[in-house]
């Protein structure tokens, strides 16, 4: 791999990950296109999903500290038998990220199977369409007022098998999670913001389970600095996607991405028959 595939892939799969456009579809597509498949080693998808976590850590740093605090706290709350009512947001954001993660190990099983979708350049361009009715229907839901105080336990569910349906290369996790959070009445700037704390789980789950299989295969440690190169990419470009995003949800409108989902499906579907 070069430095320039790896800032390639590093700059997609920090814009994808974030703008509901599908990273992993992106991703795949961009292998293909650019006939690097054999080159990119499974560490390397590894640290990229790192870089992105990080760039979620930066961009929600209060909350992440609130809720590290609150976990602490309500820990000692039920050793002396003091819980207060109502429950701290924060308190209550934590056992709504772990609820809404639950899901995702109905997919361990079939692991393998959705990770097989990745070289079909025809579901990939179908699922991109998918992802894009689902942002330009968003647009057309009700204003929902719910947020970490009122959310409740089947709204979180559902967003959490929306999370587990979105690991489908070309379903996008955030437009999957933030769409289906607008569907069940989050308000808009609290189903972007639940989305983004989701991904810390879900992408930490997956990167130990593929850290294992990666160090297996063995690491070509010489190639650690194009590595680091894409990992950085990702990172910055990241962070920026979700200051972005955050904009576009203070308007409600992702109408926007809906079309380049189309577009992009279709052009992947157009070039898939060509070849």
């Amino acid at each position: 791999m070069t430095f320039l595939q790896s800032i390639l892939l590093g700059l997609i799969q920090g814009v994808a990950e974030f703008l509901p456009i599908s990273s992993s579809g992106h991703l795949a597509i961009a292998q293909n296109l650019l006939n690097i498949n054999a080159e990119v080693p499974a560490f390397y998808d590894v640290l990229l999903h790192l870089g992105t976590l990080v760039a979620v850590f930066v961009a929600y740093w209060q909350d992440i500290c609130d809720m590290v605090r609150e976990f602490f706290c309500g820990i000692g709350d039920l050793v002396h038998h003091s819980t207060p009512t109502p429950v701290p947001p924060a308190r209550r954001l934590i056992l709504l990220i772990i609820l809404g993660t639950l899901p995702l190990f109905a997919i361990l099983p079939i692991k393998d199977t959705v990770e097989g979708l990745k070289s079909s350049m025809v579901f990939i361009g179908a699922a991109l369409i998918v992802t894009g009715f689902l942002l330009f229907f968003s647009d057309r839901a009700r204003k929902g007022r719910k947020d970490a105080r009122s959310a409740t336990v089947l709204d979180v569910l559902v967003v959490g098998v929306s999370q587990a349906i979105a690991t489908v290369p070309g379903i996008s996790r955030s437009g999957m999670t933030i769409t289906t959070g607008c569907f069940v009445g989050f308000e808009r700037r609290f189903a972007v913001r639940f989305s983004f704390l989701l991904s810390i789980p879900a992408v930490l789950g997956a990167n130990i389970l593929s850290l294992k299989d990666a160090l297996t295969g063995g690491v070509d440690w010489s190639q650690l600095p194009v590595y680091l190169a894409g990992v950085v990419v990702a990172a910055v470009s990241g962070y920026l996607c979700i200051r972005l995003l955050k904009m576009i949800a203070d308007k409600g409108r992702f109408g926007a991405f809906a079309y380049y989902c189309w577009a992009a499906g279709a052009l992947t579907l157009i070039l898939n028959a060509v070849k």
